[in-house]
């Protein structure tokens, strides 16, 4: 491992290029700027192949080993933004209005470009290292779309890892766990269909305000009723649209209703799906009404190999000590799109704490920089498991 203060320069340097990241924040796939700063270090660093346009603004890193050949790894992190307004009034907050990182993703591509440069500079290991720099993470599937670019056969990746920081948890420590981390997460939209007609006349018409209440209630059963209690299932719905403020004596004609649907068993799932459109059908006859439903399939869950993530217990325990590092912490249900590389290749997930920080995707969000130095040794660490020590 390099020396204390040898990691210490290489993490005050991410540290500013994390708040560089954090004051121009990008979405989704249009990340130009994000996407030329990560690949103009990955040059500076000499890296053996520097590929950009992949599933758009992606940028890949490859590094090989001075020891010969042995295998590829990757290593991945996310780098577009949410369309949130900031406010938290750092002197590097947001410049960009309704955008800014709140969900730590410029924290994420400053640790892998720090560890890119130590790899980079002492190349002490057999094989590849080959770093993922991903767009899309929020919604966009950008995983997934580099999949099917290409990624993982065009590289010779064998083996990928991803880290996420995480609030609440001590700067410094680490959480993982094999099989299911993170769930899948479904979204919906539904659309219950009536006539429409006076408020005093409800007899007159089949009432769609009045079956979205029943339905929002009874889609609850799909959690409480339906499904194993020790088989996590998570039904939210979080958006109702129907009438107007400005004529409140009349029945709307139809009203839409939207939310989330999370599982963490692939066969779940499936049948949690069929139950919630049969559910949204029946209420709807129950009512006279017609049901549209509009169902979006999300990222899936996301399952760590056993193997991969003993072999990251492993490396976060090398840096940071056996006891700041959980190796079975509970799974959450949230979603993650890194679930599509570990649906291909085997790999983990890990967490890297953030401290006591705002929440994920909170206003008052930032991610610490504190954690930036034990997120650059674990990725060092990582790969000296995996292709061989790593010197300075």
């Amino acid at each position: 491992m390099p020396a204390h203060d040898a990691f210490e320069e290489i993490a005050e340097e991410a540290v500013l290029w994390r708040r560089q990241i954090h004051q121009h924040p990008e979405l989704l796939f249009e990340l130009p700027k994000t996407s030329a700063m990560v690949a103009e270090k990955l040059r500076q660093f000499e890296c053996d192949e520097v590929v950009t346009g992949i599933a758009k603004s992606g940028v890949v890193g490859v590094i090989r080993g001075r020891r010969g050949g042995g295998r590829t790894i990757g290593l991945r992190a996310d780098m577009d933004a949410l369309p949130m307004s900031e406010q938290t009034n750092l002197p590097y907050a947001s410049k960009v209005p309704n955008m800014m990182h709140a969900c730590g993703h410029d924290g994420h591509t400053a640790m892998l470009l720090a560890a890119g440069k130590h790899l980079a500079s002492s190349r002490d290991f057999a094989g590849a290292v080959v770093l993922v720099f991903q767009p899309a993470e929020e919604g966009g599937a950008g995983g997934r779309v580099m999949i099917e670019e290409g990624l993982l056969e065009r590289f010779g990746i064998e083996e990928v890892f991803g880290m996420h920081n995480e609030p609440g948890l001590p700067v410094g420590s680490f959480a993982t766990r094999p099989g299911a981390i993170l769930a899948a997460g479904d979204r919906f939209m539904v659309t219950l269909n009536g006539r429409g007609g006076h408020a005093a006349e409800p007899h007159r018409t089949p009432d769609a305000l009045l079956a979205s209440a029943h339905l929002v209630t009874a889609l609850q059963s799909v959690a409480s009723r339906f499904t194993d209690p020790f088989d996590p299932v998570v039904v939210s719905v979080t958006y109702m649209e129907g009438g107007s403020p400005s004529a409140l004596n009349v029945i709307p004609a139809s009203v839409r209703i939207g939310g989330t649907i999370r599982t963490v068993d692939p066969q779940t799932r499936k049948s949690v799906e069929a139950r919630f459109r049969e559910i949204v059908s029946m209420t709807g006859k129950l009512f006279g009404l017609e049901a549209e439903i509009d169902w979006r399939p999300g990222y899936p869950v996301t399952v760590n190999d056993p193997e991969m993530t003993a072999a990251a217990i492993s490396a976060a325990s090398s840096v940071a000590g056996a006891e700041r590092v959980d190796a079975n912490c509970p799974r959450t249900m949230g979603s993650e799109d890194f679930s599509y590389m570990l649906e291909k290749r085997p790999g983990a997930f890990i967490w890297i704490g953030n401290g006591d920080s705002a929440n994920l995707h909170h206003p008052a969000y930032d991610f610490n920089d504190d954690a930036i130095i034990h997120g650059v040794r674990f990725w060092v660490a990582l790969v000296g498991q995996r292709l061989g020590a790593t010197g300075s």
